[in-house]
C-alpha cells in the first residue's frame, strides 16, 4: 500500500495558474502561465517578474552559459533570455507543431526537448512528435507518437528522458544516446483515472507525477506505485519541483480548474509545499 503525505503547507498564493517550476542556482522559478510572467522567488520570499510575454510561457530550461530557455507556446517559439532580461527567438517549432507546445527540459550541452499538444484540445488527441532543438537552435523530431506531452524531465546522469503523456494516462522513458538521440522507448501506465501533467524527479529513481483530480503520485521506474499526496478538495496539482537548501522540499504548483477567465479573476493558484523525506534529482 503506498504511503500518504500531507497535509501540504502554502507558501506564495494569489497567483493566476503557477506552472513549470524549475530549482536552478539556489533559487526556485516558475511561471505563472495566465498571467504570462517567467518568475523567480527571492530569497525574503518575496516574488521577482524576470519576463513578461503577450503569449503564455510554459516550459522552463538553462543553457550552459546561464542563459534561460523560456516556451512560448501559442506562439510556438523558443525564447532565449540573457542575465540582463532581455529575450530573442532561439528557434522558431512551428513548422512541426501547430496547435501549441508545452513543457520542455534542457540536457547538459544545451540540447532541449520539447513537447506538444498534438491537435485541437476540442477533438481526440492526435499522436505527435516529441522535438528536439539543438544548440545552434536547429529544430527536429526526437521520438514519434506521444499522446499530449507534458512533463518532461532528465535523469541526473543524462541518460534517461522520462515524459509525461496526459492523454495516453503513461509515462514514457527513453534512452539518450550521446549525441542526443532517443531509443528504447519503454511506457509505464498510472492508474485508472490518473492524468499525468508536471512531473520530477528523486534521488532514488522515483518519478513525482502530478495527477489532475488525483494529487500526486510516486512511481517507481518498474510501474510500482510508492507514495501519494492528497490535496484539498477542488484543488488540482499541475506540476511539481524538488527544491531547498538541501532539495529535501517538494513544491507543488496548484490552482483550481484550468479556466483562463476565471482563474485570472479568483487567482487561486497557490505553491504548496510537503516534506517527503526523499531528495531531488534530475537536470533542472
Amino acid at each position: 500500500m503506498a504511503v500518504e503525505f500531507g497535509p501540504t503547507a502554502t507558501l506564495i498564493s494569489g497567483l493566476a495558474f503557477p506552472e513549470d517550476p524549475r530549482w536552478h542556482n539556489g533559487h526556485f522559478y516558475f511561471v505563472d502561465m495566465l498571467d504570462r510572467r517567467v518568475c523567480r522567488i527571492e530569497d525574503n520570499g518575496e516574488i521577482t517578474t524576470l519576463l513578461t510575454l503577450e503569449d503564455s510561457p510554459s516550459g522552463l530550461g538553462f543553457l550552459p552559459g546561464g542563459d534561460l530557455l523560456v516556451v512560448s507556446m501559442y506562439h510556438e517559439l523558443l525564447l532565449r533570455v540573457d542575465a540582463e532580461g532581455k529575450s530573442r527567438a532561439h528557434a522558431d517549432l512551428g513548422v512541426l507543431t501547430g496547435f501549441g507546445i508545452n513543457d520542455m527540459a534542457v540536457d547538459r550541452e544545451g540540447r532541449a526537448y520539447v513537447v506538444q499538444f498534438g491537435g485541437d484540445p476540442a477533438e481526440p488527441p492526435i499522436p505527435s512528435p516529441l522535438i528536439v532543438v539543438q544548440p545552434d537552435g536547429s529544430v527536429g523530431i526526437a521520438a514519434e507518437g506521444l499522446l499530449i506531452g507534458n512533463g518532461i524531465r532528465i535523469t541526473e546522469d543524462g541518460k534517461t528522458l522520462v515524459v509525461a503523456e496526459s492523454a495516453g494516462r503513461r509515462l514514457s522513458l527513453f534512452d539518450i544516446a550521446p549525441n542526443g538521440s532517443l531509443s528504447g522507448r519503454r511506457m509505464i501506465e498510472l492508474p485508472q483515472d490518473h492524468y499525468p501533467d508536471g512531473i520530477c524527479l528523486d534521488a532514488d529513481d522515483g518519478i513525482w507525477v502530478s495527477c489532475l483530480w488525483q494529487g500526486l503520485l510516486r512511481i517507481t521506474h518498474d510501474g510500482a506505485v510508492t507514495h501519494k499526496i492528497k490535496l484539498e478538495p477542488d484543488r488540482h496539482a499541475y506540476a511539481c519541483m524538488y527544491g531547498g537548501r538541501d532539495r529535501r522540499t517538494l513544491y507543488i504548483c496548484t490552482s483550481g480548474p484550468f479556466d483562463h477567465e476565471r482563474a485570472c479573476i479568483t487567482r487561486a493558484g497557490r505553491i504548496e509545499t510537503v516534506i517527503t523525506g526523499f531528495s531531488g534529482a534530475g537536470l533542472t
